[in-house]
């Protein structure tokens, strides 16, 4: 998994490649977490990510928890077909604010 950090409009962006699994998992978790730190506005573009597993769904739903936690606010933006169709068969299309494009994530939160 590869995680690339920016920042668009104030609001930071972590793109992610790659598979977003068990052992990929804890990478992500740790660069959306230490983005969201003081209460700011992340998003995780998932467009070059293909596959997302349970422990995945765990790294966007803690990200979500800690983001309204702390003040701060968190989105997902363009899934790809597989992934998300896990995201609305697991429900987590209720759950999360999701976009189809990064720009809207962005408009969304800025």
């Amino acid at each position: 998994m590869d995680i690339t950090e920016s920042s668009v409009s104030g609001v930071k962006v972590a793109a992610l490649k790659g598979r977003l699994d068990t052992a990929t998992a804890p990478a992500a978790e740790g660069a959306i977490l230490g983005m969201l730190e003081g209460g700011s506005k992340v998003v995780a573009d998932l467009a070059e990510v293909h596959y997302v597993s349970s422990a995945g769904l765990r790294v966007l739903l803690k990200a979500a928890k800690q983001a309204k936690a702390g003040g701060g606010s968190f989105a997902v933006a363009s899934p790809q077909a597989p992934v998300r169709e896990v995201l609305e068969i697991s429900g987590f299309d209720k759950i999360l604010s999701i976009h189809a494009t990064r720009d809207a994530a962005v408009a969304g939160l800025a």
